[in-house]
């Protein structure tokens, strides 16, 4: 995506910490200078004991706002079905007003239909297919957005909606009509082709695809069981070289202390943001 800068983006998974350490790497992680900060949508830890230590997304967003000054910050991604849409429109604003500093706000409205059945049974949500949790998805952002023009105060600016997911049938087609920004996984070769796909939806639905920003998990995979990368530069590379220009790497709670390679990642964008 010419003209599109790289930006390095950490989702520090709320699993297996304390608060206090959470919000200390928020802080550092600021100092150190990415560019967004994401948390998961989940009730449970996603890997190592499943009933370890674990906190709630939107409620750690709020205090995220204040706590910090220039990253952008969201949820990679926000569970669709947890909360009314209406609601969630209002508590996006919200945030978008608490984190805001010199009048704009700096929430990324992430999004996506969910998949840990575990959240859906323990919590009293109806788990459903994964093409019925898609189509409340579609149904919502329809909502969401219709919310956000009437609320008072509306939003500081128009709030950047990151959808996850890379089915090829119906989430990059949601993609293509609602998206500011596309989340998924894959090595250079799959992202490539989902490109491809969003890019032919694209011009199906009347979008033009330069208006959304592609983004990739870099690794470990947020979201996923970590993997061992070699070089996450290396991997960034690969991803930017076919247009990927959000990069995201994922802490969890067991590794907050091991930064060496998130300040890999922020040199390299440095270097190919020249």
């Amino acid at each position: 995506m010419p003209g599109v800068p790289a930006r390095i983006a950490v989702q520090i998974q709320p699993q297996h910490a304390d608060y206090a350490d959470i919000r200390r790497l928020c802080a550092t992680l600021e100092d150190i200078g990415v560019d967004v900060l994401f948390n998961w949508d989940h009730f449970f830890a996603l890997n190592g004991d499943p009933d370890g230590r674990h906190f709630e997304a939107w409620t750690m967003l709020a205090a995220w706002a204040e706590a910090t000054e220039r990253v952008e910050i969201g949820a990679l991604v926000t569970c669709s079905a947890y909360r009314n849409a209406n609601l969630l429109a209002d508590m996006a604003r919200t945030v978008d007003h608490i984190s805001a500093r010199s009048g704009e706000g700096r929430l990324i409205l992430g999004i996506g239909s969910g998949w840990f059945e575990r959240d859906f049974d323990e919590y009293g949500y109806e788990f459903g297919t994964a093409g019925g949790r898609l189509d409340a998805l579609e149904r919502d952002l329809g909502v969401i957005k219709d919310r956000w023009s009437r609320l008072t105060p509306a939003p500081t600016r128009e709030i950047p909606i990151l959808i996850g997911g890379g089915g090829e049938r119906k989430t990059l087609r949601i993609v293509a009509e609602h998206a500011t920004i596309w989340h998924s996984f894959g090595n250079a070769e799959t992202i490539a082709h989902k490109h491809e796909v969003l890019d032919e939806w694209c011009a199906r639905v009347g979008r033009d695809p330069a208006e959304i920003v592609r983004s990739a998990g870099v690794a470990p995979t947020p979201g996923r069981m970590a993997e061992q990368v070699e070089s996450y530069s290396s991997n960034a590379q690969s991803l930017y070289d076919v247009g990927t220009r959000l990069f995201t790497v994922g802490l969890s709670g067991e590794r907050y202390d091991d930064l060496a390679k998130v300040r890999e990642l922020v040199a390299w964008r440095d270097t190919v943001n020249r």
